[in-house]
């Protein structure tokens, strides 16, 4: 029986998560030729090839989208297992700076593992503009943060996510004149590249809604105020994708990273393990 090197597969993830190999060097601490050689030998391994280049795009394969799902729950299963054999020596406060939709979206899928892994950790949580966490960074020990530009985050990008029309369950693009956009304040990248674009088509649009919160965003769609902008990831359950059109141009991708603060308390290290996992 063979066995699957969880080296192999973290950097497998990395690599698929951050779609480059140099990047996935720089974030492991190992040279490019050192990352395609582990994901070389995780393709013998399997006599499957795992990745694919689509230009400067680098893409998961059929059995690449397998593995990635078998090897996120290995992944997180052995980080679990390490996490309870040391959850006695971790303790303190975790000052977490987090944009607010992966507050809502993010927070509730590990609070419950984490402080059961970690009871004697303690989270404070400050949602605001990515730009106002970056600029405030010392007042974190860690920070989720969204960049315009994915190699803006360097080292500290944990994967790209696309961004998206989203609307409410009954809205219909074909049958509006102008785009009605719901959007938090200046500053957001959301709101920033969705006017941009459809300023560049020259396309009718209007801000009808500023809120800076996405549970305010969610109930202003569900009224039919209009549209928003939002990370693929972080779309409510109760609202839906819109497909890129004539009316509603591609949005293209953004980057999400995770910064510590350089004497974080180890507490923060798990935790940022905890995020990574549950972003993907």
């Amino acid at each position: 029986m063979k066995n699957l090197p969880t080296d192999l597969l973290r950097t497998f993830v990395t690599v698929a998560e951050i779609q480059g190999f140099t990047h996935a060097g720089e974030k492991l601490g190992r040279s490019q030729p050192a990352i395609s050689l582990q994901v070389k030998r995780l393709e013998k391994l399997l006599d499957r090839t795992l990745l694919a280049r689509n230009g400067n795009q680098i893409e998961l394969t059929e059995s690449g989208q397998q593995l990635f799902r078998y090897a996120k729950q290995i992944l997180a299963l052995n980080d679990e297992a390490i996490d309870q054999f040391n959850q006695t020596s971790v303790s303190g406060n975790i000052r977490f700076g987090i944009p607010s939709e992966f507050a809502t979206t993010l927070l509730p899928k590990i609070l419950g593992r984490f402080t059961q892994a970690y009871p004697n950790v303690t989270l404070e949580v400050t949602s605001d503009l990515s730009k106002h966490l970056l600029t405030r960074a010392n007042r974190y020990d860690l920070i989720l943060a969204l960049h315009d530009d994915p190699a803006s985050a360097g080292k500290n990008l944990v994967k790209k996510d696309q961004l998206v029309w989203v609307a409410g369950p009954d809205y219909d693009p074909s049958s509006a004149k102008q785009v009605s956009l719901i959007a938090a304040p200046d500053g957001c990248i959301y709101r920033q590249r969705g006017t941009e674009k459809l300023t560049a088509e020259a396309l009718d649009w209007r801000i009808v809604y500023t809120i800076p919160d996405l549970t305010g965003i969610e109930a202003a769609i569900a009224e039919g105020l209009g549209i928003t902008v939002l990370a693929k990831s972080t779309v409510p359950e109760t609202l839906r994708i819109l497909k890129p059109s004539e009316k509603l141009p591609k949005l293209g991708v953004i980057g999400i990273s995770l910064i510590q603060r350089q004497s974080a308390p180890e507490a923060a290290t798990r935790l940022m393990e905890y995020v990574k996992m549950s972003l993907t």
